[in-house]
């Protein structure tokens, strides 16, 4: 598969690293200390396009193909883990989801204003006591007349307290008495929409992580997204696509990691000579590149099934598995090779160590990567 990137493709990467060099780095540091939603980032973040490139040119957007968007993670996951992640959850869990799956109000209501970053979107499937286990999700959904009226708690919601509408899945009742999943757009002024908690998390700090409360929470029946128990169908769409977004995520993240552990070693002296001469160093800085550049691969090879419209449940969850795995390794022995300096928090190898450790864990844990490459694996001839 020919990975060399075409002249757009080229262009949008420059357009993206210079803005993340020029606007995004002086000022994320600042952000993070005050665990403070870089709102007027994701703002200008608009300006360039770059929330619109999952939304087509009819509904305001600027749609590119999926390696595109891919590549645009990248490049901020590089200066900021946390823009990238609040991207990628808003462009493609929210934006992507309604898209596919939306009906043609909701299209023309929600995705020209995220495409210019009038709203931002979210994304919750999670509950406390329900993660891996989609299954164990106790929200519920109850018809009632033109309304649902939602009950519950989802947990671990990226930007909800921040996003202005979120794809919420519940489950509903069938008239059978069986119980499916169901997919909603919440608007963040609806009664009975309450932010109860935002986590102290170990890294992103500026991308405040809610839990949310659902209390007798009325919702138009027109904002159901999709069929009524079609929310598993949904809900896995776009977990395939915003794996390959958090591989990207985790491949800026190792890229930087690698440039910053290389510019420390060429510059750090001791025992009289540059530590980058000393061959431990060099092994560790060899087998980096080596992730770094396989990870690339399989996030890139994932992508170009996305675009083509083939099959890639399994190639997202390797590219995902393996990027994140690596970074978190990746992340280890570059502030080792920083030496004490990698502990301080005057360098940013800090950060990198404490955001990558999400990464193996949600959008589905590694464990359950591993899962969904075996039965993957098996269902083949």
């Amino acid at each position: 598969m020919n990975f060399e990137l075409n002249e757009d493709q080229l262009m949008l990467r420059e357009l993206v690293r210079d803005f993340s060099q020029k606007e995004i780095a002086p000022k994320i540091g600042a952000y993070e200390e005050q665990h403070q939603f870089p709102r007027d980032i994701i703002r200008q973040l608009s300006e360039i396009g770059v929330l619109g490139m999952t939304v087509p040119p009819e509904l305001g957007g600027n749609r590119t193909d999926y390696l595109s968007f891919i590549l645009a993670l990248e490049e901020l996951a590089k200066v900021s883990a946390t823009v990238c992640v609040i991207v990628s959850v808003h462009a493609s869990l929210f934006c992507n989801s309604i898209l596919k799956f939306g009906s043609d109000r909701q299209k023309e209501k929600y995705l020209p204003a995220a495409a210019r970053g009038e709203i931002i979107g979210a994304f919750s499937l999670t509950e406390p006591e329900a993660g891996s286990d989609a299954t164990g999700i106790k929200s519920r959904a109850v018809k009632s007349g033109g309304e649902y009226i939602l009950n519950g708690t989802k947990a671990w919601v990226t930007a909800g307290n921040d996003a202005d509408a979120l794809i919420i899945i519940a489950k509903t009742r069938r008239a059978d008495g069986e119980e499916k999943l169901s997919a909603f757009i919440v608007d963040k002024d609806s009664p009975g929409l309450k932010v109860t908690k935002i986590e102290e998390k170990m890294g992103l700090h500026s991308s405040p992580t809610a839990m949310l409360s659902l209390e007798d929470c009325r919702v138009p029946a027109e904002n159901r997204l999709g069929e009524e128990g079609r929310g598993a169908a949904i809900a896995l769409s776009g977990l395939d696509g915003s794996r390959i977004g958090v591989a990207a995520q985790a491949l800026g993240l190792s890229q930087r990691a690698l440039d910053l552990a290389v510019g420390y070693a060429r510059q750090r002296e001791a025992f009289g000579k540059k530590i980058a001469e000393f061959q431990a160093l060099q092994f560790m800085m060899a087998d980096i590149a080596t992730w770094v550049e396989a990870g690339r691969l399989l996030t890139y090879s994932a992508a170009a099934l996305y675009d083509r419209g083939r099959p890639f449940t399994k190639e997202a969850a390797m590219a995902k598995l393996f990027t994140s795995e690596a970074a978190n390794k990746i992340a280890y022995l570059a502030l080792q090779i920083h030496g004490g300096y990698g502990y301080s928090r005057e360098y940013p190898i800090e950060r990198i160590y404490r955001d990558a450790r999400v990464l193996s864990i949600y959008e589905g844990t590694s464990e359950i990567q591993r899962l969904v490459i075996a039965r993957s694996l098996l269902k083949e001839p």
